[in-house]
């Protein structure tokens, strides 16, 4: 029976059941494409390439581990381990091989090795790799034509590569590699048999004296190939192989697990995808939460009467309710199945956009399961059913006579329930704010920075009428001025409170989270820039375009008339424990010339004097228990383990990272070793120094001004993904202001025909409804720059010890900008479509 009530009422208000689909639907899309991004991250496919013709692969484990025990009060113990992965390729003891060459099943044990080589002068679209060629055999590569390496100088490269650059065999070719660059005779071209182009990587093939050479990893390999002979159960070869490799920290893959071990790039984007798409996800939820319940708060609102209509006429709280549900149910159903839909090509859309600006490589392929529209459909349910006894429980729960009363005239406060609601999530959202200023790290401070915003934003719904009126006595007086229209509106927002808090709550919450997006990294941004230019002391900056700055390039810029200092800087990744640390890796000769860092305790000098220093910043000092003189024991990009001693400790950790050590140690360690940037001290021209570089092409000299103009750009480009991520929803919410804008003038009708009837224009009608919308505008403009500022001064607190972040006055105008023209389109367009009818038949209408 109640199933077939909600069916009639909802094909008899279509009009006010579709805010509340529209609202549900894009809550479901939403959580659709931010679950199949994390499911990716957990189950998506990486295909491997270079080891399509090694069965089986052995490599180094790339994780460092911890063990920690855990003693019961029973007096039993338990073991508990952690892993995490390192940033650089981790190698292999070359001798690995003679452990599993003479198993049984095992044809041939082919090293792999891996290492930075890039063209010069040539076009490069995908990364490029040079490898050794007696491990061509792994894909397997075969010559089209021409001849194997045979010398030093001979190089072989994949077609695809040969005919993007339009080369051939006797061709000459500049490689930049992990040294100075190198001019290459082309001696042959060749291609992965039976998989034609390779879509993720160049591959360029040397002589085995020369690969080891540029690997310069003596005694290690990259990987190890195992081609079975023919007929042996891989299986079992596999189990053998991890017998003979136990005690080692060799790891053995096959099937679909090769593709991590080839692409450690994309085995980090899945760590990345999930983190990307939970965040996302969640933060879609809590949004949708808070907009659908107010969409369905405001949908009750317009049937008020009609409910109340129905308590009067004996039916029960608990038939309201069911009826109410019963409706959700329905909507949630259908907004479920059509979001659902539709977050599929948002989610593959969203991928390649991820794959576009960098975030995640090409060959990390999108997992298109059920799982996520399925929990999309269940979330919108529950949301619905949620949101509609949320909305509908005072209508139910109070006496028939106070339920017609209340659809009459709107009551003078909201209920005490709604009011405390509203003080605890005020009071929460300000400990998260306290609890935000004293985070120091971005991963940590991210998560906190939106749940504020959104705690706040819902306070401000539950306490909207309160602020509405508030507003509205404050707005009095100016409004007065726009004359009868400014009066009329003042008197509507103040008689009818919540219908406008319905309103302002997206807005708020769009305007506050806007913000807060868009100002978060320049915060940080800027923050770390002021640091490293007021820390960079050098004259020139050395930069390039390419893979790096080799040492012979800044060894020709030292020996330059005028030049006193040459410091190269390399950056990485590193762990102290399993926690991981920004490191910066710099030659330590001349540094105090060219590098201030803010020392607060020790001595620059400690640092620059030893192979084993270190300098620490302030944050990581703290965190670490550390101070000068202290051992600092850490595992390097590639998971090898130093220790070193403190020997500094410096206040510019955002401007340099927060650990600073030797360069050689950390280059070592590191796939690219070349510099990032070289900082050159002394009195000598740019000219001169150009001539240094002439036989190194690509690298610019520029002035520490210019470099950080450029670093400003790289950080807006590495900021794009954030702003995609967030940008779709405040897109959501943008759509639920409209959505909600647009509910609330349509269900006016009868108001505007008063109106008409009483002798007002349409055009004054229309200039009311403008007056009301500013009106709203201001007061959602005032309430969320309020909960974005207080979060981005918190944020900034901890991230930078200064209360002040960076807010651009043209990009907040911006934002405020477009929200007013959402509000105007979106109350100007259901005015004028409720305009429309004669007053007369609307007024006889509606008795």
């Amino acid at each position: 029976m109640m199933l077939r009530y909600a069916l009639r009422t909802i094909r008899d208000r279509k009009g006010g059941f579709l805010g509340a689909l529209l609202a549900l639907m894009c809550a479901a899309a939403l959580i659709t494409a931010c679950g199949t991004l994390l499911e990716t991250g957990l189950r998506g496919r990486i295909a491997t390439e270079r080891y399509a013709a090694a069965p089986l692969v052995v490599s180094a484990d790339q994780n460092v581990h911890r063990t920690t025990i855990k003693h019961k009060g029973n007096g039993e113990t338990k073991a508990k381990h952690k892993a995490k992965p390192v940033a650089e390729r981790a190698w292999l003891p070359g001798a690995t091989a003679d452990r599993i060459r003479p198993l049984d099943g095992v044809r041939k044990v082919i090293p792999e090795l891996t290492f930075l080589a890039e063209p010069v002068a040539e076009p490069v679209d995908r990364p490029s790799y040079g490898h050794s060629w007696a491990s061509a055999s792994l894909t397997p590569f075969t010559l089209t034509t021409g001849r194997a390496p045979a010398t030093a100088g001979d190089i072989v490269i994949d077609r695809g590569f040969a005919e993007r650059a339009g080369l051939k065999p006797g061709d000459r070719l500049t490689v930049q590699s992990t040294g100075a660059p190198r001019p290459y005779h082309i001696s042959g071209i060749a291609a992965a048999a039976g998989r034609g182009e390779l879509q993720q990587q160049t591959s360029l093939f040397f002589s085995a004296a020369e690969a080891e050479r540029l690997a310069a990893r003596p005694g290690q390999v990259t990987a190890l190939g195992v081609l079975p002979t023919p007929g042996t159960d891989l299986t079992e070869l596999k189990r053998q192989v991890e017998r003979a490799l136990k005690g080692t920290t060799a790891q053995v893959a096959t099937g679909d697990d090769r593709g991590p071990v080839e692409f450690l790039d994309a085995a980090g984007a899945r760590i990345k995808l999930v983190s990307m798409g939970g965040a996302m996800g969640g933060t879609s939820l809590l949004v949708a939460i808070l907009v659908v319940v107010g969409t369905f708060a405001l949908s009750i609102q317009q049937r008020h009467r009609e409910l109340a209509l129905l308590r009067a006429i004996a039916a029960t709280s608990r038939q309201i309710r069911r009826l109410l549900g019963r409706e959700a149910l329905i909507v949630g159903a259908v907004a479920g199945v059509l979001g659902s839909l539709a977050g599929l090509p948002l989610a593959t859309w969203l991928h390649s956009r991820f794959i576009d600006m960098g975030a995640i490589p090409a060959n990390l392929e999108r997992t298109a399961g059920i799982y996520p529209a399925v929990v999309a459909v269940a979330v919108t349910l529950l949301g619905a059913w949620s949101a509609a006894w949320i909305a509908g429980r005072r209508i139910a729960r109070i006496h028939p006579a106070e339920a017609m009363a209340e659809s009459a005239v709107e009551r003078d406060r909201p209920a005490r329930g709604r009011i405390a609601a509203g003080l605890v999530l005020l009071v929460g959202g300000g400990v998260l704010v306290a609890v935000l200023s004293g985070l120091r790290t971005e991963a940590a401070s991210t998560p906190v920075t939106f749940l504020a915003v959104v705690v706040l934003a819902t306070a401000v719904s539950l306490l909207g009428p309160l602020l509405i009126r508030t507003a509205s006595v404050l707005l009095a007086g100016p409004l007065r001025q726009a004359g009868f229209g400014g009066t009329l509106a003042t008197a509507n927002i103040r008689g009818n409170s919540t219908r406008m808090a319905a309103v302002v709550t997206p807005l708020t919450l769009l305007i506050g989270m806007t913000c807060t997006v868009l100002f978060v990294q320049p915060t940080l941004g800027g923050a770390a820039r002021t640091q490293a230019r007021e820390g960079t002391r050098a004259t020139w900056v050395l930069a390039t375009q390419g893979p790096g700055i080799p040492s012979v390039a800044a060894e020709a810029v030292r020996t330059t008339q005028g030049v006193t200092a040459a410091t190269e800087v390399v950056r990485t990744t590193v762990r102290v424990g399993l926690d991981k640390y920004q490191a910066q890796g710099v030659t330590q000769a001349g540094l105090s010339r060219t590098w201030d860092p803010e020392v607060t305790g020790g001595s620059l000098a400690d640092f620059a004097a030893g192979p084993g220093t270190a300098a620490v910043s302030e944050l990581a000092a703290e965190q670490l228990g550390l101070h000068p003189g202290s051992t600092l024991k850490l595992h390097l990009g590639d998971g090898t383990l130093a220790t070193l001693t403190v020997a500094a400790v410096y206040a510019r950790g955002l401007g340099f990272g927060d650990l600073t050590l030797p360069h050689d140690l950390v280059a070592r360690h590191m796939d690219n070793p070349l510099a990032a940037t070289v900082l050159v001290a002394g009195d000598s021209d740019r000219g001169r120094l150009a001539a240094a570089l002439k036989k190194f092409p690509g690298i610019a000299v520029l002035a520490p001004v210019t470099a950080d103009r450029l670093q400003a750009d790289r950080q807006q480009e590495n900021s794009e993904v954030n702003y995609l991520a967030m940008g779709l929803i405040l897109a959501f919410t943008a759509i639920a202001v409209v959505n909600t804008l647009a509910m609330s003038v349509s269900e006016r009708t009868k108001e505007f025909a008063m109106l008409r009837l009483a002798g007002a224009t349409r055009r004054q009608v229309l200039r009311i409804l403008r007056i009301e919308a500013l009106a709203l505008l201001l007061i959602a403009a005032v309430l969320g720059t309020g909960i974005a500022l207080a979060v981005l001064t918190a944020f900034s607190i901890g991230m930078t010890g200064s209360a002040r972040p960076t807010v651009t006055p043209v990009v907040y105008a911006t934002v405020v900008g477009a929200a007013a023209l959402l509000v105007l389109v979106a109350s100007a367009l259901p005015g004028r479509l409720a305009l429309k009818a004669g007053p007369v038949e609307v007024a006889a209408s509606k008795q």
